[in-house]
């Protein structure tokens, strides 16, 4: 099976990614490989999974993908958007990051509460593809008032899901990768993918 870096070091979307690509690619990730990872200085989500995924390829010499995403609340003029990882300051930090967004939202009404998670993947075959893959899908949803549920990562325990009635955290994996921006967009390269391949 061939090998493809997933440019990083994130257990949850890297649990994601393994399975979703199972049996397709054997997914490793930025540590496996001893890869320094780069700064996101891009402006909009594809702007950084390029810069992600060249650095990833160029280090491995492996194809790469990388994707950023984030979620992008209405009320708060798009914040967190790129910034959702390191919201609060520290990167990483899910508990400072959904308690940041709680706070910075406790004065919005409930009909102004939409947001979206947002992920752009790209998919380079070397450092200096001149024609990476790109996809962007957006999950739309509301931000709920208190966290809800214990399953994924992130912001998913405060991000609702109209069409389940029921936050993110409280999906199953398998319906959470079916629906969620993430899963609609790697399902979509996989498509292109195997076209190319």
């Amino acid at each position: 099976m061939k090998k493809i870096i997933l440019a990083s070091n994130n257990k949850g979307k890297i649990r994601e990614f393994n399975t979703m690509l199972d049996g397709v690619y054997e997914v490793v990730s930025m540590s496996d490989m001893n890869v320094e990872e780069v700064p996101e200085t891009g402006l909009t989500f594809v702007e950084n999974a390029l810069i992600k995924a060249r650095n990833a390829s160029e280090q491995s010499g492996l194809p790469a993908l990388a994707d950023d995403s984030g979620i992008v609340i209405d009320a708060l003029k798009g914040a967190p958007g790129i910034y959702s990882a390191r919201y609060a300051g520290e990167h990483g930090n899910d508990e400072a990051n959904t308690k940041k967004v709680l706070d910075d939202m406790k004065d919005v009404t409930d009909r102004n509460r939409s947001g979206r998670f947002w992920c752009a993947i790209v998919f380079v075959e070397h450092a200096n593809d001149p024609t990476p893959i790109i996809i962007q899908r957006g999950w739309e949803g509301e931000i709920l008032r208190q966290k809800s549920g214990e399953n994924g990562f992130g912001y998913d325990p405060i991000f609702y899901v109209p069409t389940h009635k029921c936050a993110s955290a409280e999906l199953s994996p398998e319906i959470k990768n079916s629906i969620s921006h993430r899963g609609r967009a790697l399902s979509a390269l996989l498509e292109k993918l195997k076209v190319n391949n």
